[in-house]
């Protein structure tokens, strides 16, 4: 009797595999302990053995594809067994008989699947973050018809934590363009088809799905390119209108909102790809007068006695939200609407602490910041204070004895957090090139999505905005997140005397299903110690 195989939990946070590789193709004999294939999980990439002996009769998931634990992997069984019933409501028939997979209504002599050509390469829609769902593509650096060396950035995509580029791993003709610009799909669609140059992919795009639920998009051939490009959300008019037109995606932003013609602006980037500076430092050759309205000029004759109105037309604009701003908007209301916020403020003296620094900073290859201080002092008084480095969940409290600290870092399509791992370990230089590289990292969208992940407490710091105090909402599943103001010189009562003095503003936002006030409070009162006498972080 044929044996279902499903996809396996291979690890105790694995909700989802992908199929690495096949070691066994339909119709070879498998013997139990054999391995079927090679499945990466969240963690790793591991071997996965047969527990059945028999005849492998179907593959359900194909080499790159993934799909939920428990979906269907594979059928074993013997040798012409008909495994219709077991098929029934499962993913796309890949890999079964000709008889089971004819349709009713379609000729006897042509079978329903479609074969991948040697040398073709479907490229899928990648998962490159681990909450990642979904993707849009901001940018094709690619056009239909171009080669693709291994290693050629082929698009730029937005997740829900950054825009990233997305590399080629194959060589090849880009054959197939599945996902436009601005277009949003599902992770593991199809993103592109690669292959030799003149190969009909058109019976891949119609028939090839993943997981089932996923209808592919008409083929895309190089003489619709022009069309294509017109069609963009950016207005560009260009000289040939099969000339394609590269820009980053917020020069294409900033030149929409500025009215500016992308054709006339030249690129000083990779390839002649224009960036946001060639936008803002683009002056236009000639500038229109502007033009006197018939309505002006009524008013102005018939009443000029009256109080000056402005003739102006009322304008909106209506920006399309990234992947980023749509996943930042759902995960802060879900933390603010889910999690009893409230918010502790505490002032704390920065004259040691300026001091302390203009000392620290005086050794060579030596730069500290006072984010750095603030950083540091937080992960010392972590230690001290576990209850606010923790997680609330439904059944239990869970306190991370472990300090990893998320810095917030603004980018110019939001706002991202990379997290220093083991904080408490780090000494102030290491903070602060740590901090330095992530940040800089994270500007040039060059941060692994590992590198955002796993945070026990975040610090967000306004300061050097001149913003002087500000409340947070807290970075789930973390209980507090504390907002760091600007330093501020002002008359302050010291000994007994009013007298010059520096000061900054901390508050910290708290979860009240795991912080109590008193907990709060205690924590804020021991940073504010380390803070204003340094010399007690280096003990």
């Amino acid at each position: 009797m044929a044996e279902k195989i499903t996809m396996p939990r291979l690890s105790d946070t694995m909700t989802e595999g992908t199929v690495a590789t096949w070691l066994k193709k339909v119709g070879d004999t498998i013997k139990t302990g054999e391995i079927l294939a090679e499945i990466e999980t969240d963690k790793a990439t591991m071997e996965f053995e047969s527990f059945y002996d028999g005849v492998l009769l179907h593959i359900g998931i194909q080499e790159g594809e993934s799909a939920p634990v428990d979906s269907l992997l594979a059928i074993v069984g013997k040798a012409g067994e008909d495994i219709s019933a077991l098929l029934s409501g499962d993913a796309p028939k890949v890999e079964e008989t000709p008889v089971a997979e004819v349709k009713a209504d379609a000729p006897v002599t042509a079978p329903a699947k479609t074969e991948i050509p040697a040398g073709v390469k479907v490229v899928t829609m990648p998962r490159l973050s681990d909450t990642m769902t979904t993707g849009t593509v901001a940018t094709w650096l690619k056009k239909v018809g171009d080669t693709v060396k291994e290693g050629d950035i082929l698009a730029e995509i937005e997740t829900d934590k950054a825009t990233m580029e997305f590399e080629s791993f194959n060589a090849g003709t880009l054959l197939y363009i599945g996902v436009e610009e601005g277009g949003t799909a599902p992770v593991d669609t199809i993103l592109a088809i690669l292959g030799p140059a003149g190969t009909d992919v058109s019976g891949i795009a119609a028939n090839y799905t993943v997981g089932g639920n996923v209808e592919a998009p008409k083929v895309e051939e190089v003489k619709a390119e022009a069309q294509t490009e017109v069609t963009s959300s950016t207005p560009i008019a260009a000289s040939n209108p099969n000339e394609r037109i590269f820009a980053s995606p917020l020069a294409k932003k900033i030149a929409s909102e500025k009215g500016i013609n992308l054709a006339q602006v030249k690129g000083s980037g990779e390839n002649g790809r224009i960036t946001k500076s060639d936008v803002e430092n683009f002056i236009p050759s000639t500038v229109s007068a502007p033009v006197q309205t018939v309505a002006e000029t009524s008013v102005e004759a018939a009443a000029p006695a009256k109080v000056f109105v402005p003739n102006g037309e009322k304008f909106t604009e209506e920006i399309k939200n990234s992947q980023m701003r749509k996943i930042i908007a759902k995960r802060l209301a879900e933390s603010l609407f889910t999690a009893p916020h409230y918010n502790l403020v505490i002032e704390v003296a920065m004259d040691e602490a300026m001091k302390s620094r203009a000392v620290i900073n005086t050794v060579p290859d030596t730069k500290v910041s006072f984010n750095d201080m603030v950083i540091k002092a937080s992960a010392m008084a972590l230690k001290k204070h576990p209850k606010i480095n923790s997680q609330w969940r439904e059944d239990a409290i869970l306190i991370n004895h472990h300090v990893n600290i998320g810095v917030a870092v603004a980018v110019e399509d939001g706002l991202v957090v990379p997290v220093l791992n083991f904080t408490d370990q780090m000494s102030l230089s290491q903070i602060g090139a740590g901090v330095r590289d992530l940040a800089g990292r994270a500007k040039s969208k060059k941060l692994l999505p590992t590198e955002m992940e796993g945070s026990t407490f975040t610090i967000s710091n306004l300061g050097m905005f001149g913003i002087t105090e500000f409340n947070s909402i807290i970075n789930q599943p973390n209980s507090a997140i504390l907002s760091v103001g600007a330093i501020v010189e002002k008359p302050v009562v010291k000994d007994g005397q009013i007298v010059v003095g520096n000061t900054m503003m901390l508050s910290l936002a708290c979860d009240h299903r795991t912080i109590d006030g008193a907990t709060g409070a205690q924590f804020l009162q021991t940073l504010k110690q380390f803070i204003e006498n340094p010399v007690t972080m280096l003990a």
